[in-house]
């Protein structure tokens, strides 16, 4: 079988684009409707879909009077999602900076187990100051800090979910035996960030350990991907960066002695989509004049740590921002965004316009055909394995992508037309790991 796409749904409440809760069809409180997002699964396993995925922070989100904010914790929501499916894969973000090893490997076990075997962990460091102060502390720990804990933190988590051996269940009736004690050992791990006796207490599940996703492009980002990933979400704006980005991970996947092929990458698009280029535009015009500028403006100072009096609206960003390396929080967001401003000489308010649809991930306006041979592109010419689709209006844009553009990539052979396996692993083309027993001192030599 030739090379085919990879689909993940990224769900955002009513959308990606942050006016999308404006338009009349959209439903203002579907951040917390567990309906409204068991229709999308179900929409996006009739497409199909290797799976779906949640963003997260231990910090609300946004400014409140910009657009809907607040959202479940996403394993709880997973788990009411894996009972109103039977396919598709179930990612989660959860961080490492604001967790501790033993109650997230339980957690995403536990969903791995409830699902029979379609759990993913998108792995996250946390940027911000925000929600270090939502956990006793004055400030959020370096960047470099936080990668040494997430290694360490994986570390662990991989130890935990196989102090259990697969056979370690007997569930012998007769000999009155259930398990066996010598096949569920403590893992006494000691390291610089953690001290985990363990085991864990619930048996190796269906995947042996859930999909490892991560989302971070920085160095240490790409270097904690090409050593632990199964699956990089990303963002870029141009092919040349997507080909860039993708040849030097697979590389450095290759370099740890690592088959590259076992790595996806997946870069985000949000998909406007109408029957002719004119009713596409057509929407993409109404979602951007909905934007409130005030509001988008203080998110784009945040986020360049500046003030919005900094940022006026019919100018180009200021000469004088800070240097990547002075930026503690998402330094690669924080690039990607100047870089686009300064490549295409943006004003603030025609960047607000770019980052309102996906907040620096590629938006791409079209008829579906369009669509699909934009998606075609990036992914034969080496910068992509696959797409997260980030639709900018939900529930609407992912039924549009599911019934107009899926069809076409199925006809040209370059996405399945039914699923093969049954979990999230099978999906992506990956094996079941055996019991992982690399120490952190072999892992992180």
């Amino acid at each position: 079988m030739s090379r085919q796409l990879h689909l993940n749904a990224f769900l955002m409440s009513t959308g990606h684009h942050e006016a999308s809760w404006r338009l009349p069809e959209s439903n203002p409180t579907a951040n917390t409707d567990i309906e409204h997002y068991r229709e999308l699964a179900r929409t996006a396993e009739r497409g199909k879909f290797d799976s779906i995925f949640f963003a997260d922070s231990p910090v609300l989100f946004s400014d409140v009077g910009r657009r809907p904010s607040g959202s479940l914790e996403p394993t709880v929501l997973l788990t009411a999602i894996a009972a109103a499916t039977s396919r598709i894969g179930l990612i989660a973000t959860a961080s490492t900076t604001y967790n501790d090893p033993y109650n997230l490997a339980r957690r995403f076990a536990s969903v791995d187990h409830v699902s029979a075997g379609r759990a993913g962990w998108n792995v996250v460091t946390t940027a911000g100051p925000d929600a270090a102060k939502n956990f006793n502390l004055a400030d959020q720990p370096a960047h470099a800090e936080r990668y040494d804990r997430a290694a360490e933190f994986l570390e662990v988590a991989f130890k935990l979910w196989d102090s259990w051996q697969d056979d370690a269940t007997l569930a012998d009736k007769e000999s009155g035996v259930w398990g066996d004690n010598d096949k569920v050992q403590p893992i006494d791990h000691v390291g610089r960030h953690f001290q985990v006796r363990g085991p864990l207490n619930l048996p190796r599940s269906p995947q042996g350990y859930p999909l490892i996703v991560q989302a971070g492009s920085s160095e240490d980002g790409k270097g904690l991907a090409a050593r632990y990933a199964e699956a990089v979400f990303t963002a870029q704006q141009t092919l040349e960066d997507a080909q860039d980005f993708y040849a030097d991970l697979k590389s450095r996947t290759a370099a740890l002695g690592r088959d590259p092929d076992t790595l996806k990458i997946l870069p985000g698009i949000v998909p406007v989509i109408g029957s002719t280029e004119t009713e596409a535009a057509a929407l993409e015009r109404e979602l951007d004049e909905l934007i409130k500028p005030e509001y988008a403006r203080r998110q784009l100072a945040k986020t360049l740590r500046v003030t919005p009096e900094d940022l006026p609206f019919d100018q180009p960003l200021p000469a004088d921002l800070p240097d990547e390396d002075e930026i503690e929080g998402a330094k690669s967001r924080y690039t990607l965004i100047v870089t686009l401003a300064r490549r295409e000489n943006l004003t603030v308010r025609q960047l607000i316009g770019r980052l309102g649809g996906g907040r620096g991930h590629r938006t791409f306006t079209g008829t579906p055909d369009q669509v699909a041979d934009a998606i075609q592109s990036w992914f034969e010419a080496g910068a992509a394995d696959g797409f997260n689709i980030m639709p900018p209006v939900l529930p609407s844009g992912l039924v549009t992508f599911t019934d107009q553009v899926v069809p076409i990539l199925q006809q040209r052979g370059l996405f399945r037309t039914e699923y093969t396996g049954t979990t999230l692993r099978d999906h992506y083309g990956l094996t079941r790991p055996a019991g992982r027993t690399a120490s952190l001192e072999e892992a992180t030599a």
